[in-house]
């Protein structure tokens, strides 16, 4: 019976890595549109004040990449210890406390993500 716990526990948690890593996809292929968008907008030479705005913006999708690499590295690194799990003792309870700084740090990005869309969205509201 134990067994059968800790398989559905270590499952559970391998579900939820694998929707962060859907989650960071969809993520990325915004960012590949929104850079689209802002080459749109680099080319119309809209002054210098918009220029600035853009190069910021283009700082920031730069650095979520960043970050969302870093991120994929740990669901990979999270994802092999799933898959190395021997069943031993507790295994599962250590596994969902390191899966909460982990879950914390997806909570964080995508909260920071919606944050610079609705930014970037006004931008091209006023811009295109």
């Amino acid at each position: 019976m134990y067994m059968e716990s800790q398989l559905l526990v270590l499952s559970d948690l391998n579900f939820n890595l694998e929707v962060w890593k859907r989650e960071l996809k969809f993520q990325e292929s915004e960012m590949d549109y929104f850079e689209e968008k802002l080459e749109h907008i680099a080319i119309r030479n809209l002054g210098t004040e918009v220029m600035v705005q853009l190069e910021g913006f283009q700082n920031k999708i730069i650095r979520e990449r960043e970050v969302m690499g870093h991120l994929r590295h740990r669901i990979r690194m999270k994802k092999r210890e799933l898959a190395q799990t021997k069943f031993e003792t507790n295994a599962e309870i250590l596994f969902q406390e390191k899966q909460v700084l982990l879950k914390d740090e997806m909570k964080t990005f995508v909260k920071m993500h919606y944050q610079l869309k609705e930014l970037m969205m006004d931008f091209f509201l006023k811009t295109l």
